[in-house]
């Protein structure tokens, strides 16, 4: 049925036509624009973040950097409990972490109190800083890069492996272990070549990151000996974390979870497990031939090559290109 005369008009407006209704009439209105009228939007007001905003936002990427997962309810001022990157939790799988973030979010502190865990550390804002086991680090400074390009080790190499110093008047070199980008360890080195570790610290090879996809392994007896490796432009380089043993064992290979002394292999076992080879640059003396021996019995021997040229190339005199770093 046709509307009534009466409640609809329309009109010719262009070529674009909208009904409008009101109470009692239909009409047919153009929806051509208004040449006299200017279309208004809303302008964008951008909110410019607080200092502590800023400050809060990096300290919480920096704490992820060491696989803590800092949740956005993790606030200043009170303690959250989430799980441990290092223990998951234990057994139980519990939230053994407690993470505290001071009010003013210029850094955070952590304890795990799984009994067998106990992993503690510090965070800051400030990235250039980290706290391992209670020792701050810091970027590594003038005097050891000098030392490392003596060595003809570059700054930017060192940089990419997250070489620092710890925090103080020694100079102490510290190398920072990472797996999948967090940190899970570190070396201390002085000049005088002493050496240590934090107790209780699972072992990793150093490096281990350069190895994810690599079907061909390299692996040399320290990490300045990695260090240099990559200056020759071989990326899938490890080092060993703790040095090599004085003398081959004659006894037989310990069960996997009793073989303490390479359990930096089995840690490792799921990135060793997909490489086709394995060659091993240790050093010529005793200890290093024992180290090569060892890690062989392990990994496979079909598998596994000693390459002497590799490692006389690394203790080539420094105006050949490199100096012994031993």
């Amino acid at each position: 049925m046709p509307f009534p005369n009466n409640i609809i008009s329309h009109r010719y407006c262009h070529s674009h036509f909208f009904f409008s209704f009101n109470p009692t009439r239909l009409s047919v209105c153009s929806s051509a624009p208004n040449s006299n009228s200017k279309s208004k939007s809303n302008p964008k007001v951008s909110v410019t973040p607080s200092p502590q905003t800023i400050k809060l936002t990096e300290l919480k990427k920096n704490i992820k950097l060491v696989g803590i997962q800092c949740l956005d309810s993790c606030l200043p001022g009170r303690y959250n409990y989430l799980f441990c990157p290092q223990c998951n939790g234990g057994k139980l799988m519990e939230r053994t972490l407690s993470l505290h973030i001071i009010q003013q979010g210029d850094f955070a502190m952590w304890r795990c109190f799984q009994t067998n865990c106990g992993w503690a550390g510090q965070a800051f804002a400030d990235s250039s800083k980290i706290m391992i086991n209670g020792t701050k680090l810091e970027p590594i400074g003038d005097e050891l890069i000098a030392y490392f390009a003596e060595r003809r080790i570059s700054e930017a190499t060192l940089r990419r492996n997250a070489v620092m110093k710890k925090c103080g008047d020694q100079a102490v070199i510290a190398f920072t272990y990472r797996r999948n980008g967090v940190v899970v360890g570190c070396k201390y080195r002085t000049l005088e070549k002493k050496f240590w570790q934090e107790k209780g610290t699972k072992k990793w090879f150093y490096g281990l990151d350069d190895i994810k996809e690599a079907a061909e392994v390299v692996i040399v007896e320290g990490e300045i000996d990695k260090l240099a490796v990559e200056e020759a432009g071989l990326h899938n380089c490890v080092s060993v974390p703790c040095g090599a043993p004085q003398m081959v064992s004659a006894k037989e290979l310990p069960r996997l979870e009793r073989d303490t002394a390479y359990q930096y292999l089995w840690n490792c076992k799921d990135y060793l497990d997909k490489v086709s080879r394995i060659i091993l640059a240790t050093d010529f003396d005793n200890p290093g031939n024992a180290l090569a021996e060892e890690l062989a019995r392990r990994l496979g021997k079909e598998r596994v090559i000693k390459d002497l040229g590799l490692k006389k190339w690394l203790e080539m005199p420094s105006e050949d290109f490199n100096i012994s770093h031993k």
